[in-house]
């Protein structure tokens, strides 16, 4: 579990002129600009970028910014003082006005450009040119990156406005899926999963888009009608934004000889990529071979865990296509997320993502984005038939150290010492039958009940006295499991830190964002609250409202179900 420490620090940056101070761009720095884009960042238009690691541009600020919510935890962990988030430069550089920097930051921002497979299939025909030379960015600009406390952090605001990479969009972000992010990034930091971070969320009452959406108790799968929406930027965080899709395009080109200096640009981002996430555990005066094979085995040693993660805590990403995957090996991306509640291996919560992105399938489309990663850094050992062999072999090892940290993840979900498959499987299958909830099921097994009735509460549906028995038989046989020979207090201690209390239900978040558009930001910060301590027990009136089964009006309700991704 994360460690949000308790004790008291004092904030170290107090001011906009101390945090300008934290400012140090190695990306800006080590790796190459488009070579065809202008200095002064104002390059918002489609267009075809053709090499260059990233393209300097200015975000478009929404007018009249106001304040929604800030992360607390995330603002001790950088050592901000809270009320640098009601400080006007601060505000307005999060809200996209970068006319604010002051040195030693940079007056633009930037995107990057890169590539989309899914499930190992090379895809070009979502970029408007049919040349994969327009796909990246659309509306993601990064503004700031800097140390804090020793650490690195790049701070990139969605929905900032249109970038080269936008395919013709606004590159606005709406206050509803805006809300979803910024909540939910904070929420999996919470729950142990790495994830990008939230820094600040702001939003226009001045400046609204129309976007396709549901109409009111509508059961429709996709959205019926359009909505007028009001403009949020969030920014996000994290150690760095490079993504598996980067590197896949550096290697496409590289591969077509694109330009001469293709291979080089592959070198130099994964060479950038070891330096951002990878230092700590990478050895810098080993061989570039060296460091890139071991970069190999620890991102296969990040995704497999993350996934388990993912999976643990009933989470499904949705759309894992390559450039979802972050090459640090923490989940980036929240448009078309959510959190399995009525449980099913094919829960799916994006209308557009298809059984091959469901919760069940996540594993399998991890291994397909680490194929395409491994592809890519192939290029860089070509002719080292020693090297190219040790990487072939972490490659082809990922089906069986992703199943080993599933069977871990399995084993603590249950206090199991080691794990069970005809255990683990009877009692999935179990969860099927019985439709269960999915979160209440795991934390009431964390009670490590004697009896069923005690189950029941995680049920949708009546159950059959056959059914019954056979819980009760698995219910005996997983209890002699864990009490021989073990302390049963430690077990239940052990399970209740690894299934959460709370989890994220739709039908929570939805009045959240609905009240945010009226000016009423109450259910924001009381999610805030409840999602920051998600292992807790609550008090009477919190498990009221959240722990409880999804009422049956929601089930098939357009944008709570189910919903698309326009954001």
């Amino acid at each position: 579990m994360p460690a949000n420490s308790s004790a008291f620090e004092a904030p170290t940056t107090t001011s906009f002129v101390e945090f300008a101070q934290r400012a140090d761009y190695s990306l800006l720095d080590a790796l190459h600009a488009d070579p065809q884009a202008s200095a002064d960042g104002h390059d918002h238009q489609p267009r075809q970028v053709f090499s260059g690691h990233y393209v300097p541009v200015t975000p478009t600020p929404i007018a009249a910014p106001e304040y929604v919510a800030h992360s607390r935890i995330l603002f001790h962990d950088l050592g901000l003082s809270d009320a640098l988030a009601q400080d006007d430069q601060f505000r307005r550089l999060f809200s996209g006005d970068i006319s604010v920097a002051q040195e030693p930051m940079r007056p633009v921002g930037w995107a990057t450009g890169y590539a989309l497979s899914i499930y190992g299939t090379e895809y070009i025909q979502q970029c408007p040119f049919g040349t994969g030379n327009g796909y990246g960015d659309g509306r993601a600009i990064s503004v700031f990156e800097g140390l804090f406390k020793g650490r690195r952090w790049e701070m990139q605001l969605k929905g900032g406005g249109p970038t080269p990479y936008c395919r013709g969009a606004d590159g606005r972000a709406v206050l509803r899926s805006s809300v979803r992010e910024f909540l939910a990034q904070e929420f999996m930091h919470a729950l142990g999963v790495p994830t990008s971070r939230s820094l600040t969320l702001l939003v226009s009452r001045a400046e609204t888009v129309r976007r396709p959406w549901y109409s009111p108790n509508s059961r429709s799968f996709d959205p019926d009608i359009l909505v007028d929406n009001p403009v949020a930027i969030t920014t996000r965080v994290a150690p760095s934004f490079l993504r598996v899709g980067q590197l896949e395009l550096f290697a496409r080109r590289a591969r077509s000889e694109a330009h001469p200096g293709a291979l080089n640009e592959l070198q130099l981002i994964v060479a950038h990529l070891i330096e951002r996430n990878y230092r700590p555990e990478i050895d810098p005066s080993l061989p570039f071979s060296d460091q890139v094979i071991e970069l190999a085995g620890l991102f296969r040693q990040r995704l497999t865990a993350l996934v388990a993660n993912w999976m643990r805590v009933g989470y499904c990403q949705g759309n894992f296509n390559s450039d979802n995957c972050a090459a640090g090996g923490f989940t980036l991306d929240y448009g078309p997320f959510g959190f399995c509640e009525l449980f099913d291996l094919r829960f799916q919560p994006w209308t557009g993502g298809g059984e091959h992105f469901c919760f069940f399938n996540q594993p399998v489309a991890a291994e397909a984005n680490y194929q395409m990663f491994w592809a890519a850094i192939r290029l860089l050992l070509a002719g080292q038939t020693e090297a190219l062999a040790r990487l072939d072999q972490i490659r082809e090892g990922f089906g069986e150290a992703m199943q080993q940290e599933l069977e871990a993840m399995w084993a603590r979900k249950l206090g199991l010492i080691r794990y069970d498959a005809a255990l683990v499987n009877e009692l999935l299958e179990l969860m099927v039958a019985s439709k269960v909830d999915y979160t209440i099921l795991f934390r009431r097994l964390s009670q490590i009940p004697e009896q069923l009735s005690a189950l029941k509460e995680s049920f949708y549906f009546p159950s059959s006295e056959e059914r019954d028995a056979q819980w009760q038989s698995w219910l005996h046989r997983w209890r002699a499991r864990i009490t021989e020979g073990g302390d049963i207090h430690k077990t239940s201690a052990a399970m209740k830190c690894t299934n959460p209390k709370v989890t994220w239900r739709e039908w929570l978040i939805a009045p959240a964002y609905e009240q945010a558009e009226q000016g009423d930001y109450t259910m924001i910060r009381d999610l805030q609250q409840v999602f920051s301590h998600p292992y807790d027990e609550q008090s009477a009136a919190m498990e009221t409202k959240y722990d409880r089964l999804k009422p049956q009006q929601f089930f098939n309700a357009g944008g709570v179900s189910h919903y698309s991704c326009s954001s």
